[in-house]
């Protein structure tokens, strides 16, 4: 469990270039639609970033509650032992493709986004509802809608939570996960994207994809050895 978590962190706070790319325009356009007054002091700017990312966060964390909710029912399946190790088998495989993705050697992550379309096309409107955006509470209702926007790392952290197989653990992995992103997407809205630039470092992104592909690499040594 423990590695679960450590990975979804560390895919969030690295996978910066993909959260610039998904994120930055609807963190821009979300601080652009507020009235100049606010945009231009920080006391005013700042609850609302905090808004948007807190919805964001929670919208992640009830998704990986559902998603390990799936998981857990699985597991009641007659072929008890067979689930598991399939469930295990998947967390292991996705944290290899989450850190070919961070390392740079991978990006097979847009397969995925397609798959979300639907439901995000459901949801927009939702959002576009509480635009433009005047008070705290909009602010977090728009970052709920923003989390189920279709993102490839969202959703393969996603799979990782459908494989601890608990409510609980997979909306933790997916907390992480979301804690993980807060430096680049609130640097993009209050810092004009310096955290974030610091985060698309080559080496450290190549770095941080060898270790998560060690985590998934040793799982996938653990379930084999296991038998």
């Amino acid at each position: 469990m423990l590695t679960s978590l450590l990975t979804a962190f560390v895919v969030g706070l690295l996978g910066g270039v993909h959260c610039v790319g998904m994120c930055g325009g609807i963190v821009a356009m979300l601080t652009l639609g507020l009235v100049p007054e606010r945009r231009r002091r920080l006391v005013d700017l700042l609850p609302l970033q905090l808004g948007y990312n807190l919805g964001r966060v929670l919208g992640y964390t009830l998704a990986g509650a559902l998603l390990g909710g799936l998981g857990a029912a699985l597991v009641q399946s007659p072929a008890l032992h067979w689930v598991q190790r399939g469930l295990y088998a998947v967390g292991a495989v996705t944290m290899v493709a989450l850190g070919l993705y961070l390392g740079g050697w991978w990006r097979g992550l847009v397969v995925v986004e397609r798959a979300g379309g639907l439901l995000w096309r459901r949801l927009e409107p939702v959002g576009r509802h509480l635009l433009p955006i005047r008070s705290w509470v909009q602010a977090v209702g728009v970052g709920l809608v923003w989390a189920w926007l279709p993102c490839g790392l969202v959703y393969s952290v996603l799979i990782l939570a459908l494989g601890t197989g608990s409510p609980l653990h997979g909306a933790l992995v997916m907390l992480a996960f979301g804690v993980g992103t807060l430096p680049n997407l609130l640097g993009i809205g209050l810092l004009a994207g310096a955290a974030a630039r610091y985060m698309e470092s080559a080496w450290l992104r190549r770095a941080a994809g060898l270790l998560v592909m060690g985590f998934g690499g040793f799982a996938l040594w653990r379930l084999f050895a296991a038998g």
